[in-house]
């Protein structure tokens, strides 16, 4: 299985897929009742056309399933592609690790020092240059303080008489890892990478769509060429 580290603990895996770039076209051919036993330079320029011209239906016909272990602040943004976006199909499926039920090490996202970014100048969103290392070491080491007192309430009341479900709200939330898969069809995947992939898209959901990206692109080559290319 294809995996791809990101960040200091995370990571995209490709677990599953159905479908190639032959699945695209026979799927937009059906119309006229015609099939392709093997994909071709016609069926190359038709994927270019689909493409082009913003038929995306044929592209839902093919499927990916990738397992993702990111930040919270990650998959909540990347939640919204499953259940409030434009491109939502009945192929969207989410399934996602609980505090309730699973008692691994918590694991927090903590940026190195040269890692820390400046808010931006002229933008209420986003980010701006690297901060000073000085500054990037404060605020390291007091992010690591902060997560060293969550973790020792969690566990001393997990421990105690306080029940999983209500012990993890003393986890800080945003920088924890959580693991999750995630089933779409490539129309999806593709709605994701473009906003993603983008320069203003946070610099660090930016690395996951990259990931998504390499791991998806050699099982739907013309596709990506089509979309990417320009």
């Amino acid at each position: 299985m294809q995996k791809i580290n990101i960040l200091d603990h995370g990571y995209v895996r490709l677990v599953d897929s159905m479908g190639t770039d032959l699945s695209i076209v026979n799927a937009a051919r059906v119309s006229y009742d015609k099939e392709s036993k093997e994909f071709n330079d016609k069926d190359d320029r038709l994927i270019n056309f689909l493409w082009k011209h913003k038929h995306t239906a044929p592209f839902r016909h093919s499927v990916v399933q990738l397992e993702v272990y990111a930040p919270l602040m990650i998959a909540r943004q990347w939640f919204k592609y499953s259940v409030a976006s434009a491109h939502l199909d009945d192929q969207q499926g989410w399934n996602e690790s609980s505090r309730r039920y699973v008692t691994e090490e918590p694991t927090f996202y903590i940026p190195a020092q040269d890692e820390w970014r400046y808010a931006p100048a002229n933008s209420k969103q986003g980010s701006g240059e690297t901060v000073d290392p000085r500054l990037g070491r404060i605020v390291t080491n007091e992010l690591m303080d902060y997560v060293d007192e969550g973790l020792r309430l969690y566990e001393k009341w997990q421990n105690s008489e306080i029940c999983a479900e209500q012990a993890r709200l003393f986890l800080p939330a945003y920088g924890m890892y959580v693991r999750w898969r995630w089933t779409t069809s490539l129309s999806g995947v593709l709605h994701l990478l473009d906003e993603r992939l983008e320069h203003g898209a946070q610099f660090e959901f930016q690395k996951f769509a990259q990931a998504v990206r390499d791991l998806v692109q050699p099982l739907f080559p013309s596709t990506f060429k089509a979309v990417f290319s320009e």
